[in-house]
């Protein structure tokens, strides 16, 4: 691979983390079809599992890759090696490896070498979506030191609010410049997603002084839901349904700045 880019800051600036305070708001979904949207955008992209203890990209695309994170942290695997390509989408997959214990297990060091591992094999492709575990533990706060933005992805339910408020806390805390947006999933309406954010920036400007912009409003759809059982992508199998338009929408502004 030939690096395209180089500086921690050059690095760091195709790399798109997708975190949320919580489980369960469809992030990994987000994170699956937001890597082939850019894609059909032209962009090579690597959607990176980082979750070893409920990760379930891999799952939710049908894949059986022949190496996982697990056998990276565990000196088995380079990253490069573990890289997986997924053609229907035209992505590659670095996934992580379910029930195999959490990156919490990992040891700082062992943790800080991925990290500087993934901005260095970032630098071989256009985007990077590195699909983060939920919550807030320090691992995970970690491994999103490699992205330069971040967007945070929530849903209407008061705790899924207040646990990505208190993500975008910390993080804010720990790193002033880093960019953050916010993605509001699974919306009734686009006017309820609009609310629905409007009632977290609030909070984000009168506690912790910061107006995180919102990313995008991806509407309910049923056909979500349906494509995962299908282990097959929405923007392959609903190309046309409003939750695939959605982000498609989300990952045109993310191109254009």
């Amino acid at each position: 691979m030939v690096p395209r880019a180089t500086g921690a800051k050059a690095r760091n600036r195709n790399i798109i983390a997708i975190a949320s305070g919580k489980g369960g708001v469809g992030k990994t979904w987000f994170a699956i079809t937001l890597s082939h949207a850019l894609a059909k955008r032209g962009q090579k992209t690597m959607l990176f599992d980082g979750d070893l203890g409920l990760a379930n990209v891999d799952i939710q695309l049908g894949l059986m890759p022949k190496a996982d994170l697990g056998s990276v942290v565990s000196g088995k695997k380079t990253l490069n090696q573990a890289a997986t390509p997924y053609p229907a989408g035209d992505f590659d997959v670095i996934a992580g490896r379910s029930g195999s214990g959490s990156l919490a297990n990992i040891p700082p060091g062992r943790l800080q070498i991925l990290t500087e591992d993934l901005m260095l094999m970032s630098q071989s492709y256009d985007k990077v979506v590195l699909d983060l575990g939920a919550g807030v533990d320090k691992s995970i706060r970690l491994l999103s030191r490699a992205a330069g933005s971040m967007l945070v992805v929530t849903s209407d339910e008061p705790t899924s609010l207040t646990d990505a408020y208190a993500f975008i806390k910390i993080t804010a805390m720990e790193r002033r410049d880093v960019d953050i947006r916010v993605v509001v999933n699974a919306c009734n309406s686009t006017r309820e997603g609009e609310r629905t954010y409007q009632t977290l920036l609030k909070a984000c400007q009168g506690f912790l002084k910061i107006s995180p912009p919102l990313a995008g409003i991806v509407r309910r759809d049923t056909r979500v839901r349906e494509s995962i059982r299908n282990q097959i992508p929405i923007l392959t199998r609903y190309p046309n349904s409003e939750a695939a338009m959605d982000v498609e929408a989300i990952a045109e502004r993310l191109l254009q700045g």
